[in-house]
């Protein structure tokens, strides 16, 4: 039933001892504002999340600091991941990217004690290319592995090439990608290499930012759609979500992403009390049938991986 989500079903992440509530939290959108965040993380907890994801990139820092300051007490039961590789260059704009050995094993010092921890459940990697040095961001993150600092890692890519090094190279358990109905582009070539590989998908944007949110129409578009083209299958996706009660079009966006069996958990964000509630209402919500994935995949596009290599 609808809001049901204190025995939130879980999925081992990959080859882990990690047991994922299949919708986590991504942090990123919560804000600065201690108080609110705090709140919201809390809610979360107390509905049957224990997966939430930050990145020490995430407004300076202020993003970890606000979990670590919710987690406060209850640390064993939350499952914490985190990313590193975008680094600040203290008086310059922006940041760059620095996947060595060298910065890894000094940032992760500055995440754990932003998180108030001593372990971080999992590490990513916050990007990556093909030209990275690669064996040694896998040799970080194995002797971080081995000290405790961090219990498993994983990457956070959507480029084909790079997750097929690491799959092939190195002990990671999880990859995170943008998956879901209007970006299906890890459904050819990525998501069933990491299934035949046993390693977990965290499928992040299940909402295209918004687009495919209950109460807002789309104002732009988001890919390979123009603003019409999602308001026409907002309208088809809202006719198939009402063949079921109590079932939103947002309900139907989360579930789409949990129906691969590659995926673990889906970590759509939220900046409130009530898109919080309103993705968690899909885990109280049965899994899409066979039929229903399939008619999704008609009424979308099928696109696929061109310029992220």
């Amino acid at each position: 039933m609808k809001g049901e989500t204190a025995h939130m079903k879980k999925n081992r992440l990959g080859s882990s001892d990690l047991l994922v509530g299949e919708i986590g939290l991504g942090c990123m959108s919560l804000g600065t504002e201690e108080r609110k965040a705090v709140s919201i993380i809390h809610e979360a907890l107390d509905k049957g999340v224990n997966f939430l994801d930050t990145a020490d990139l995430y407004d300076d820092g202020r993003n970890e600091e606000l979990v670590g300051k919710a987690i406060r007490g209850r640390r064993s039961g939350v499952i914490v991941a985190t990313k590193v590789g975008n680094r600040r260059i203290p008086g310059q704009e922006g940041w760059v990217w620095d996947p060595s050995k060298a910065y890894i094993q000094s940032a992760v010092k500055e995440s754990l004690r932003r998180l108030q921890t001593d372990y971080i459940d999992l590490y990513q990697l916050h990007g990556g290319t093909i030209g990275d040095p690669i064996d040694e961001t896998i040799e970080a993150f194995e002797e971080l592995k081995r000290e405790g600092v961090i219990h498993y890692y994983g990457i956070s890519s959507i480029r084909p090439n790079v997750i097929r090094e690491y799959v092939k190279r190195s002990s990671i358990v999880s990859v995170m990608n943008q998956y879901g109905i209007l970006d299906r582009r890890a459904e050819v070539e990525v998501l069933p290499l990491l299934k035949e590989s046993g390693v977990g998908v965290i499928a992040r944007g299940p909402l295209a930012r918004g687009a495919l949110a209950e109460s807002r129409q789309p104002e732009k578009g988001f890919l390979d759609y123009s603003v019409e083209e999602l308001r026409t299958l907002r309208e088809r996706l809202i006719k198939l979500a009402g063949n079921e009660r109590e079932r939103s079009i947002s309900h139907l966006a989360i579930r789409y992403s949990l129906a691969h069996p590659a995926v673990a958990t889906v970590i759509p964000g939220a900046s409130s009390r009530e898109q919080l509630i309103s993705n968690l209402e899909a885990a109280g919500i049965p899994p899409l049938t066979p039929e229903e994935v399939h008619q999704i995949q008609r009424l979308s596009k099928a696109n696929v991986y061109t310029d992220h290599r």
